[in-house]
């Protein structure tokens, strides 16, 4: 989904399919239920997990014995109107929204929880402070790419990844983007974290997402009603308006309680940070404070409250790499949230399955790196010994054609002094299994023939 100026464009409004409830006899149906209430009880759990379902999919379930699916749902919903727990967001209406705590919610938390307090490398033995740093400055990158990606930037992971990675200029708005987005998340977790919520801090990291990339002029303000702001996307093949932003009047006021909210201003009743980081995910999505970046800031402010609330394993949690995978899923998250009764449980529950799905992935990808490391080990000779952060490279090196590195790359991408990074290549060099040669300004860094040969043997 991206933000788009609504003068220069003519789209229809996407519009959820409603039930029609014309023809249902309440007080019938309330009979029906007391006879029937077991098989009602086992529909709503059907319609409510692995996913929470809206009627688009619910109307193709098979109704519980004795309704029909409009009475079914009519019933689902009254049920979970009667379940909700309300939000601090709401609409320029004064309706809050709401959202309902799934049976699973506890455990996918406490599971999550587990995760990231320290056994997030559940498949691999203790890493070093060294090979962490090397995850996290994995994790940002991943995410500032994703995340970009997500509002529109078009360009290549590895053209993006190399354009970090050796510190080139960016040559064109997306890879601006990246760029931009891979500053902000790594601020983030150096810096901002440690601050408060405040609108400089706000304005701050909206100057550090748009950098270049929008004019001037609407480059850290909130946007105003003569913007005329909407959001637009692609869902089913054709583009449609998916949201139209409050006014500004609205806007300024709600983001006032926003930062109060981020800040835990007023805490009453416990709400666990995971679910409160992905409300204020949402809660700068249906603001749309800017004129456009307000889906890398909602992202990048997920990743502030939870690094404030001392999440800080979430680094190596590229979660946009996930959601990038179900694009127009994360866009329904918000318009099914939006549309039926203000129910926040639809972006909640994307949410909390994306976070494990992306737990998941990480573990995998963290075993994947020590099987390469085995398999390097294999290849070298027993008198040569490397760090883990030399056999990742070696790996690279081997499997991928015409691959090369550079001491920034090197430097860049394990988040290691350009001296350390010097160290690790003369290392290297010593034992003749990588040579250098002169490119431009760089000295590009591949594979020798004798590890080329070492490989090919193995």
């Amino acid at each position: 989904m991206s933000d788009n100026i609504k003068k220069k464009v003519n789209y229809m409004d996407y519009i959820i399919e409603k039930a029609n409830f014309d023809s249902i006899d309440k007080l019938a149906v309330l009979a029906k239920l007391e006879r029937y209430v077991n098989y009602f009880v086992k529909f709503v759990s059907d319609v409510s997990e692995p996913e929470y379902l809206y009627w688009d999919k619910v109307k193709y379930k098979q109704p519980p014995h004795g309704f029909t699916i409009e009475e079914a749902w009519f019933f689902i919903q009254l049920f979970r109107k009667f379940s909700y727990d309300t939000t601090p967001i709401r609409t320029e209406e004064g309706e809050y929204f709401n959202w309902m705590k799934l049976p699973s919610v506890d455990e996918l938390l406490h599971k999550i929880d587990i995760s990231t307090g320290g056994q997030i490398f559940s498949s691999a033995q203790i890493f070093s402070d060294i090979e962490k740093q090397k995850y996290i400055s994995r994790g940002i990158l991943e995410e500032a790419i994703a995340s970009s990606q997500l509002e529109g930037a078009h360009t290549t992971r590895n053209v993006a990844k190399l354009m970090i990675a050796n510190k080139r200029e960016p040559k064109n708005i997306s890879e601006q983007m990246i760029l931009n987005n891979y500053k902000t998340i790594s601020k983030i977790e150096s810096n901002f974290k440690d601050r408060l919520l405040t609108k400089d801090l706000l304005l701050e990291m909206h100057r550090m997402l748009t950098y270049k990339t929008i004019p001037v002029e609407a480059i850290g303000r909130y946007r105003k009603d003569n913007d005329e702001i909407i959001v637009n996307g692609l869902i089913q093949n054709k583009e449609y308006v998916t949201f139209t932003p409050p006014n500004e009047d609205f806007l300024n006021g709600e983001m006032e309680r926003f930062i109060e909210y981020a800040n835990d201003v007023n805490e009453g009743k416990f709400l666990h940070p995971i679910i409160k980081a992905i409300l204020l995910h949402f809660w700068i999505g249906y603001l749309h404070p800017f004129i456009d970046g307000n889906g890398r800031l909602a992202r990048a402010i997920f990743y502030w409250y939870l690094l404030r609330k001392g999440y800080w394993t979430f680094m190596y949690i590229p979660i946009s790499l996930t959601i990038k995978k179900a694009p127009v899923q994360y866009a329904l998250a918000y318009i099914y949230s939006e549309q039926d009764n203000n129910d926040v449980t639809y972006f909640l529950d994307f949410h909390i399955r994306k976070i494990m799905q992306s737990l998941d992935d990480f573990n995998d990808y963290v075993t994947q790196k020590m099987k390469e490391g085995k398999e390097v080990d294999k290849v070298m000779d027993s008198n040569i010994k490397l760090t883990e952060r030399q056999k990742s490279l070696i790996h690279y090196l081997i499997k991928a054609n015409n691959s090369y590195i550079t001491i920034t790359s090197h430097s860049t991408l394990n988040n290691i002094s350009r001296q350390t990074a010097t160290k690790d290549l003369q290392k290297l060099i010593k034992s003749n299994l990588i040579k250098g040669e002169r490119e431009g300004k760089y000295i590009k860094y591949s594979a020798t023939p004798k590890l080329i040969k070492m490989a090919n043997d193995k």
